[in-house]
């Protein structure tokens, strides 16, 4: 399975889906797909081409991004890569350490944990990578200028406490500065917490089909749901100061998440129902709660981040 996800300042939610085939198991197996009701123009399409199709898919609906993200299977791959580039969509792709890229300095490709080890201290610069679920997610980056374009970056991620590496491949078709980067890999965090939430609270994986047709309707309910609970969420989110850490000294509940608003619902429709001011009662002690402990470990991070 191959599915889209789209992540704004006012929440995330999936926005497409595809049905990956495997060659020779499903797309070689004339029987098995007929049983199954496989559209005869369905092809073996890698997971890469059915991302790039469904970005394609995206843009052509009107659908507005300016960057693209993702995991290392979709960033080693050098066609979806072009594809974007064609398209003048920026992407911060994860790539493995052993991706070989050029520097102006190097005649032949350098590996990019070799890059990443000969880096001096003062090319690494700690910052966020945005608001985790506990507090600011500080890393230690670098970057550096990779091939012939002015907009193109190898950019490096270090953690600060274990010291393990993660590499990514960037381009923008303008320039932009490293804090723009940084922030589009942590964007990354969101996509994954939209899967987690698609699948624990809406049922996205909570089936067993073998039909074509009843896969792609389970999903697109699914996807249907979790985007009614993202812009229920949104409508009520209140507006915030912009200062990163506000939480760490805010006593306000913390907003309705899609999983607040999907038990409500759940208990809402219970029988018997309870009545609104009790559930909105057991609510707001619920998110002081949270306030309380996401103050106490926004603090922690503060402080972690600024003695080091």
């Amino acid at each position: 399975m191959a599915v889209r996800g789209y992540a704004t300042s006012r929440g995330r939610a999936l926005i497409d889906r595809r049905l990956y085939l495997p060659e020779h198991s499903w797309c070689q197996d004339t029987e098995r797909r007929r049983t199954a009701g496989i559209p005869g123009e369905a092809r073996f399409t890698t997971k890469p081409r059915l991302a790039g199709q469904m970005i394609a898919a995206a843009l052509d609906a009107g659908v507005t991004a300016s960057w693209v993200t993702g995991d290392e299977a979709y960033g080693q791959d050098p066609q979806l890569r072009a594809a974007l580039e064609a398209l003048g969509t920026g992407y911060v792709l994860a790539v493995a350490c052993s991706t070989r890229v050029w520097i102006n300095s190097s005649r032949t490709p350098v590996r990019a944990d070799t890059i990443a080890g000969r880096l001096p201290a003062t090319a690494w610069h700690r910052q966020s990578a945005g608001a985790g679920a506990k507090g600011p997610r500080y890393y230690d980056w670098a970057w550096i200028q990779t091939g012939t374009g002015d907009h193109r970056h190898l950019l490096i991620r270090r953690n600060p406490v274990t010291r393990e590496l993660a590499f990514y491949l960037c381009w923008s078709p303008t320039p932009v500065p490293l804090s723009e980067l940084v922030r589009v890999a942590g964007i990354r965090w969101c996509v994954e917490e939209c899967f987690q939430a698609a699948k624990g609270q809406v049922g996205l994986d909570h089936y067993q089909l073998r039909h074509w047709t009843d896969w792609h309707r389970h999903i697109t309910l699914a996807m249907l749901a979790l985007a009614f609970l993202t812009f229920v969420a949104a409508s009520t989110t209140l507006a915030r100061p912009a200062d990163p850490d506000y939480p760490a000294r805010s006593s306000e509940p913390i907003d309705l998440a899609v999983p607040e608003i999907r038990h409500l619902l759940a208990a809402a429709f219970n029988q018997p129902p309870q009545s609104t001011a009790r559930l909105l009662h057991w609510s707001n002690w619920r998110r002081r709660h949270q306030t309380t402990a996401r103050r106490s470990d926004y603090r922690r991070r503060l402080a972690d981040a600024s003695s080091a």
